[in-house]
C-alpha cells in the first residue's frame, strides 16, 4: 500500500524533512510518487541553517536567494561564499548541512601583518579571497583568529584548521614546529599543540593537501554544546628568536565539524 496517498501532503513533507538531505535526495530519485514532495522548499529550508538567508543577504551572491531551497543547499555545500565584506567565507558540509566558515587572512589578527618589511599581503589565483598574507621575515610569529560561537551549528563537535602554503624558498619551518591551539572564551587556555608545517617527503606529514592549491594542519578541536557559549580563539605561534622565518602563506583559518575533509 502506498501511504503517500493515504496521508496528506504536509504529512509526507514534514516526514521527509525529519530525515535528511541524503535520504530526500534517494526519495526523489526512486519514487516518482515522493519526487515533487522531496524536491519541495517546504522539505529543503528545514535541511539550512536559519541564518543561511542573513548570509546570502550579505554575501558576493546575494541572487542565490532566488534559487529552489535544493538549489541553495547544494550550491552551498560545494561552493563557498564571501562574507563579512570578503573577508570570511561560508559553506555547508554536505551530508549534514551543518556551517562551516573561513575565516581570511584580513579576518586574523598578524603581528606586524602591517608593516611592509615583515608580511606582504597579496592575491592568488587559488585562493577565494582577494588577499592572502605572505611571510616575508619574522622573528617573532603570531596569529590569532576568533569566531562567535553562536555562527556555527550547535551540537556539533569542531575542528579548526590553518589553511597555507610554503614558498619554495622559504626558511625557519624545517623540522621546527609551531605552537596552534583552540580556546573557548572565558575557559581555561586549550592545550597547546607543536606541529611542523615542513618535513621533509620521506617523513609522515602532519599536514594534509585540501585538492584545492593548498595546505592545512589541525590547530584543534572543541564542542559547541549550545551554540551560545561566546567565543572560540584560534592561536598560531611561534616565538623563538634565535632564527628568522620566512615563507609562509596563510589563505586563513577554517572551522568545520570534525572529521569533514576537504
Amino acid at each position: 500500500m502506498d501511504f503517500t496517498k493515504l496521508l496528506p501532503e504536509d504529512c509526507v513533507c514534514l516526514i521527509i524533512s525529519l530525515t535528511s538531505a541524503r535520504d530526500a535526495r534517494r526519495l526523489a530519485l526512486v519514487s516518482p510518487a515522493l519526487r515533487s514532495i522531496a524536491d519541495s522548499d517546504a522539505v529543503w529550508e528545514r535541511f539550512l541553517p536559519c541564518d543561511y538567508q542573513k548570509n546570502i543577504s550579505g554575501s558576493s551572491s546575494p541572487s542565490l536567494l532566488s534559487w529552489t531551497k535544493k538549489d541553495i543547499y547544494f550550491y552551498l555545500s560545494s561552493h563557498p561564499i564571501l562574507i563579512e565584506n570578503g573577508t570570511m567565507s561560508f559553506q555547508l558540509e554536505k551530508e549534514t548541512g551543518k556551517k562551516c566558515y573561513m575565516l581570511g587572512a584580513r579576518a586574523l589578527s598578524i603581528i606586524w601583518g602591517e608593516t611592509l618589511e615583515y608580511w606582504k599581503w597579496t592575491s592568488l589565483p587559488e585562493s577565494r579571497f582577494s588577499e592572502v598574507a605572505e611571510l616575508r621575515l619574522v622573528w617573532w610569529l603570531d596569529v590569532k583568529g576568533k569566531i562567535e560561537t553562536r555562527k556555527l551549528s550547535p551540537g556539533t563537535n569542531y575542528a579548526a584548521y590553518l589553511v597555507f602554503k610554503l614558498r619554495r624558498r622559504r626558511y625557519g619551518f624545517r623540522q621546527r614546529t609551531v605552537g596552534v591551539h583552540v580556546n573557548m572564551e572565558g575557559t581555561t587556555s586549550g592545550e597547546v599543540r607543536s606541529v611542523s608545517l615542513d618535513y621533509p617527503q620521506n617523513v609522515p606529514q602532519q599536514a594534509q593537501e585540501r585538492g584545492d592549491g593548498w595546505m592545512e594542519i589541525e590547530m584543534g578541536e572543541f564542542l559547541n554544546e549550545h551554540g551560545d557559549d561566546g567565543t572560540v580563539e584560534f592561536c598560531l605561534r611561534e616565538i623563538n628568536c634565535n632564527y628568522s622565518k620566512s615563507g609562509l602563506i596563510i589563505e586563513g583559518i577554517e572551522v568545520r565539524p570534525k572529521n569533514i575533509g576537504r
